[in-house]
């Protein structure tokens, strides 16, 4: 499917794709429909302190399902575990699973999940001048730019990262 960009003030040589292009990652996605059956976990009506402690009730205000946290779009939403350490300064780390949405436009500074020249990534678009780069968020890593007649396919746009901190 050819996005359509007419209504945005730059031309992006890309293309949103309703179903992965590459075989060797399809065993990597994971569909919301793949994950467990939804388990209802409890939600605490009070906030937690990051810094002195303060009282809380033992009062649960409602049941969070994490489905509905973190997909808006069921249908047009899949998700990544992360190689790697090029996303680190946006939060994103090795061994993360990161929730993409086919359904959002890949806009400037948008982290998108892309294909270039057959080898699948996550970066931020970067798009400025009728140029397009995709940027890792680690200064270890140089700024890929899309040179003229390089296929860029954006798979989607990254809305959230899964990351455990023990």
């Amino acid at each position: 499917m050819e996005n359509n960009t007419a209504n945005l003030p730059f031309s992006l040589p890309f293309k949103l794709v309703q179903q992965p292009a590459l075989d060797s990652v399809i065993n990597q996605i994971l569909l919301p429909e793949k994950i467990a059956p939804v388990q209802f976990t409890p939600l605490y009506s009070h906030s937690i302190s990051a810094g002195f402690p303060s009282p809380a009730d033992d009062y649960i205000e409602d049941r969070l399902d994490l489905n509905e946290l973190l997909v808006s779009n069921k249908p047009a939403t899949f998700f990544l575990r992360v190689k790697g350490d090029s996303m680190l300064n946006a939060g994103i780390h090795d061994g993360d699973i990161i929730v993409v949405d086919r359904s959002l436009q890949p806009v400037h500074r948008a982290i998108v999940v892309a294909v270039v020249d057959g080898e699948l990534t996550v970066k931020r678009l970067i798009i400025r001048a009728g140029i397009t780069e995709l940027h890792a968020e680690n200064p270890k890593y140089a700024p890929l730019r899309l040179q003229e007649g390089q296929e860029l396919t954006i798979w989607g746009v990254v809305t959230s990262s899964v990351h455990q901190v023990r």
